[in-house]
């Protein structure tokens, strides 16, 4: 009976490792979780550059000279047929007047969200896109560097010819014709649709250099698209047709502006434009102005003819179309100034 006893008591009393479990643990502190990275910034977006054939070209042109009955191209050698200069050289339609491509350039930094500014590039005589615009004349450069948010849009005139003919320009409608499709090409560069809004309503500026003159004339009075242009810059441009560009300028004057830089090459063109402008009473300045706001008009004499062949990058001061460009308000420098 007692060994029973002892026997069941045996049984049941707790075992080390019972009593052990009963045992309250202690806790560990939580270890503070891993700060993530960040994330790497994405990389820097590059400018984007394209030469595309146009529908809407300045060339090729098949109508007349305006304000005369005589056709442009005038000159035949037996399938070939030509246009004769007022020098009385002939340049062939194929090699000089067929090129449809435009150059199109969106600078690094460019962003479709923020208000959009289309710059018109046309070019001077004796011209390609590729040689003198892009490289010679550095437009896409000076254009990044001014830190504006800009679109580049510039026709192949008549190739590396001296002649400055204006082609499907001096069609009335065909100007705004031409910044439609530039719109679209525009938008499929960028490739993002949403950005077609905003091509198809930005403001547009003009820059004219020497011989591009004659295609801005036509534009401003026969273009239909006068309620998009901004401004007008003249490079060392105005070589004629002043009545143009004073009437143009009288009608938009509070929405737009007007910088005529020049050498003496054009000297007594952009005095003439200046009596133009006094006759209707607008003030204008002889000097570079702080600002290319809307009702700015202004002329900057710079030096003698020497200066015209390098007047795009070398006119008041060096790189001047990045300067001008900087100067004009409301397309306000995106992340700094950015080198194309």
């Amino acid at each position: 009976m007692k060994r029973r006893a002892l026997l069941l008591g045996a049984l049941l009393m707790p075992t080390a490792a019972h009593a052990q479990s009963k045992t309250p643990r202690k806790r560990q502190a939580a270890k503070p979780a891993a700060k993530k990275p960040p994330p790497p910034p994405p990389p820097p977006r590059e400018a984007k550059t394209q030469l595309v054939a146009f529908n809407a070209s300045p060339f090729p042109y098949r109508g007349f000279i305006p304000d005369t009955n005589r056709q442009f191209l005038d000159a035949r050698d037996d399938k070939r047929r030509g246009h004769t200069t007022s020098r009385g050289d002939v340049y062939w339609e194929d090699t000089v007047y067929s090129d449809r491509r435009s150059l199109l350039y969106l600078p690094p930094a460019f962003d479709p969200a923020r208000p959009v500014l289309i710059v018109l590039y046309l070019h001077g005589q004796g011209a390609t896109l590729e040689r003198d615009v892009m490289v010679r004349q550095a437009v896409p450069r000076q254009v990044a560097a001014s830190g504006q948010n800009i679109a580049v849009v510039a026709p192949q005139l008549a190739v590396d010819a001296a002649d400055s003919s204006a082609g499907n320009f001096w069609r009335g409608g065909h100007f705004a014709k031409y910044l439609d499709e530039a719109a679209e090409r525009l938008m499929r560069l960028e490739g993002n649709r949403e950005s077609g809004r905003a091509f198809n309503l930005a403001s547009v500026v003009i820059v004219a250099y020497s011989g591009g003159y004659l295609s801005a004339a036509y534009a401003l009075e026969r273009g239909g698209a006068n309620h998009r242009v901004k401004g007008v810059i003249l490079m060392d441009a105005l070589y004629g047709d002043e009545d143009k560009f004073a009437t143009w300028f009288a009608a938009r004057r509070r929405q737009a502006f007007l910088l005529s830089a020049y050498t003496d090459s054009t000297k007594e063109e952009n005095a003439t434009l200046q009596g133009l402008l006094n006759k209707r009473r607008i003030p204008f300045t002889r000097s570079v102005p702080r600002t290319l706001a809307p009702g700015t008009a202004a002329f900057v004499a710079t030096g003698g003819l020497d200066m015209h062949g390098d007047f795009v990058t070398r006119a008041w001061q060096p790189d001047p179309l990045e300067k001008a460009l900087a100067m004009i308000p409301g397309y306000a420098p995106v992340r700094g100034k950015i080198g194309a």
